[in-house]
């Protein structure tokens, strides 16, 4: 594996030496390949539009990344960044000197990438969704190729870019990227084959849910009982970090697990809601784009809503709890709110 590392650190040097004049393409496409995209901007225009691609989209992305998680912690994968200090591959000459950045120092083992699996899966979702409403539409078939062709085409340059940049930020090595963005596409093309996820009962996503956590923790629980800290690479990240700021408790495991489980949550509450169940049948484009409109803005206000991170259990506590609402603003609260104000203006003009 130090022969790989090795390879994949000259790979970290020439991109830094060679392309640091796009390190804010780079940053940008690591910043939106973040689920963290997905939950607030991708999700409430396609739950909107296509209610469908959107419940596909949260089920892809919460068991691509609980998945991404479990392998982490089965393949101790090492991360650029910290990964030339501690080696032996060097002798005693000089390692190689790699730039950080302040989204560089992740605090979880590296392979696969979580950033390149989730993009793979998320566009994946986005792209074939497209496909299928080109179809629905009959548009002729020439147009219907070259648009095919340019979606995957458009696709095959993000992921690109975003696994550009997890290497150009001594994040990950090239081989994590890619397994992450394989790993991706087979999580997107398994979990949108199943049908049962479009009308699962609250039942279903309690127990989802319960069942995902306890795995999980009880995975982390079993090793560590036998020896084996998970929790390895946060000290690494702390030691090697540049900056002691840019660690962050938000790329903990635990973190990134709570956060997924609170948003899987909180679309089944805001689905068996009785709130959804009344503005559902509501299918005006003007009430979908205001509801669009709405729920952005909204969520970008929660997402300013940061807490501190002295005490882990209040964190993760915390973490899940806005992962929820997060889920329940689009899918029952704005909506809800909206047909109130429609509701109210009908009967104002009555009198």
């Amino acid at each position: 594996m130090d022969l790989l590392h090795s390879w994949g650190v000259e790979l970290v040097v020439h991109l830094q030496t060679t392309h640091s004049r796009h390190e804010g393409l780079f940053s940008l496409a690591s910043t939106v390949a973040d689920l963290h995209t997905t939950f607030f901007c991708f999700f409430p225009i396609w739950f909107h539009l296509r209610r469908d691609t959107g419940l596909r989209l949260i089920w892809v992305a919460v068991l691509g990344d609980w998945l991404n998680l479990v392998l982490k912690w089965v393949l101790f994968g090492e991360r650029p960044y910290w990964w030339v200090h501690e080696t032996r591959f060097y002798g005693a000459g000089p390692a190689p000197s790699l730039q950080q950045f302040p989204i560089t120092c992740e605090t979880g083992p590296g392979s696969p990438s979580g950033h390149a699996m989730g993009a793979a899966g998320v566009w994946y979702v986005m792209v074939t969704a497209l496909l299928a409403i080109a179809k629905e539409k009959r548009c002729p078939p020439l147009l219907c190729k070259l648009f095919q062709v340019g979606l995957w085409t458009l696709m095959l340059l993000v992921v690109l870019v975003v696994c550009m940049s997890r290497v150009y930020m001594a994040a990950h090595f090239p081989h994590q990227v890619v397994a992450g963005v394989l790993t991706g596409v087979l999580v997107a093309e398994v979990v949108s084959k199943e049908k049962w996820i479009y009308s699962a009962s609250m039942k279903k996503y309690f127990y989802t849910t319960l069942f995902l956590t306890s795995f999980a923790v009880g995975f982390y629980l079993l090793l560590k009982a036998v020896g084996v800290d998970l929790l390895w690479t946060f000290e690494k990240a702390q030691k090697w970090c540049v900056r002691a700021e840019w660690v962050h408790m938000d790329s903990t495991p635990f973190a990134s697990l709570l956060r997924n489980m609170g948003t899987l949550f909180g679309l089944g509450l805001g689905l068996h809601s009785p709130l959804y169940t009344e503005t559902k049948k509501y299918t005006s484009t003007g009430f979908k784009i205001g509801c669009i409109i709405v729920s952005l803005f909204l969520l970008q206000l929660l997402d300013g809503w940061t807490f501190a991170s002295d005490y882990d259990m209040i964190y993760y506590f915390l973490s899940f709890v806005k992962s929820a609402v997060a889920l329940l603003i689009p899918t029952t609260l704005v909506p809800w709110a909206m047909l109130w104000i429609c509701k109210g203006n009908r009967d104002d003009k009555k009198l």
